[in-house]
């Protein structure tokens, strides 16, 4: 299998509210939209993102088009994570976790979007202390 290109499309209760929180916090730009949805790309996360109006009639399977978002983290690596958390927090985006460091050197922190979304940045570290049992 030769895979051109990769999106991950979500439905939400407000499609715009969601788009604008991509572009404004986390960079991405309008590819192609319509009534109920927008796709979203990045000049260097290498997907889409693609936001759909929960209940649109072309949504299939119907018996799951409800709302994205339960147990859903959109995930994106960055270099200078601190530095993005401060920024993307100043812009008034709603802090969920603060940056923190897991045991294993992923340091990582998240943002909610008016939609409840999960947007989480993550930055590998190398200078992690090992704990001891």
């Amino acid at each position: 299998m030769h895979i051109t290109q990769s999106a991950i499309s979500l439905n939400v209760r407000d499609v715009d509210a969601s788009a604008e929180f991509a572009r404004r916090h986390f960079g991405f730009e309008d590819q192609m939209a319509s009534d109920g949805f927008v796709s979203l790309g990045h000049p260097t996360a290498g997907v889409n993102l693609i936001f759909l109006a929960t209940g649109l009639s072309t949504f299939r399977p119907a018996e799951v088009a409800g709302p994205a978002g339960q147990g859903l983290l959109l995930v994106f690596v960055v270099d200078g994570l601190d530095a993005e958390f401060a920024r993307i927090q100043t812009s008034g985006a709603r802090v969920v976790t603060p940056p923190e460091t897991e045991p294993w050197g992923e340091r990582f922190c998240q943002f909610a979007d008016p939609n409840g979304l999960i947007w989480q940045l993550v930055e590998w570290v190398d200078d992690v202390v090992p704990t001891t049992s």
